[in-house]
């Protein structure tokens, strides 16, 4: 069973208001990446084999901290109820906040879960799941509740999410040292860069364990456009008039 681990230095306080930027979005090159076909569903990369288990990994963080969070309500909303938490070893700094993985148990059913916490559990390949998860997979084992340990393998996967991308930013951003996190993503990011009046060209932002992106400089006063690149090479990016601290902003991106 997956010991979830809450992360120090993580901003409880969840944002109140929801901006919807006035900005400039496009795709950069088509949304495609030197010249690479663009995964447009599904599984892709590595296979982790492990086991399931309830954690519980839940929003309201009943027993355990939810890593990648806080998550505001309309968040929550939007990634669903289908939740898990990984082991440390694939959370690659932060990177596995907040992406989507499919999970196929010995019997063949499958389920896209959205992971929102990291910590240690037994072996690297185990995953502990949301209670509605965990149901839903595990009634189509014949051997119920008596099969333990609940062998599968997962992938990362791309979301299901039709609705933008939302950027979360911490209380404590300002000019001089931003933070935020990218939600509802349904790619999750090989890189997030800025240009901004401190930053006269992309500048790549720097990942903390709890999937935060950070500028330790601050984005400075004023416009700044932010380019973000999933994991397939699709490169969308969206320029922003300026932020407010614990601000939750609508943005006009989705990948494909």
């Amino acid at each position: 069973m997956l010991l979830i681990s809450g992360c120090t230095g993580v901003d409880t306080a969840s944002p109140t208001n929801l901006e919807r930027a006035s900005a400039d979005a496009g795709l950069v090159d088509g949304g495609r990446s030197g010249g690479g076909a663009v995964d447009t569903g599904g599984p892709f990369g590595e296979t982790h084999a492990g086991s399931y288990h309830v954690g519980p990994v839940d929003w309201e963080e009943s027993v355990f901290t939810n890593s990648c969070g806080p998550y505001p309500l309309s968040i929550q909303t939007l990634e669903g109820i289908n939740l898990a938490g990984v082991d440390n070893a694939v959370n690659a700094n932060g990177t596995a906040c907040d992406a989507c993985a499919q999970i196929t148990t010995r019997m063949g059913k499958a389920l896209l879960v959205r992971i929102v916490t990291t910590g240690v559990s037994n072996g690297a390949g185990d995953m502990d799941l949301s209670p509605e998860a965990f149901a839903t997979i595990h009634l189509a084992d014949p051997q119920g509740t008596a099969s333990n340990p609940r062998p599968m393998t997962w992938r990362f996967a791309h979301c299901a999410s039709a609705s933008a991308i939302r950027l979360q930013f911490q209380t404590e951003a300002n000019a001089y040292w931003t933070s935020l996190w990218v939600r509802n993503s349904n790619l999750s990011l090989s890189s997030v860069k800025v240009k901004s009046s401190k930053h006269a060209s992309f500048t790549v932002l720097r990942r903390e364990t709890d999937g935060t992106l950070n500028d330790d400089n601050g984005f400075g006063e004023g416009p700044f456009t932010l380019q973000l690149t999933a994991v397939d090479g699709q490169i969308i990016e969206q320029t922003f008039t300026g932020f407010t601290p614990g601000a939750l902003v609508e943005t006009s991106l989705q990948f494909h």
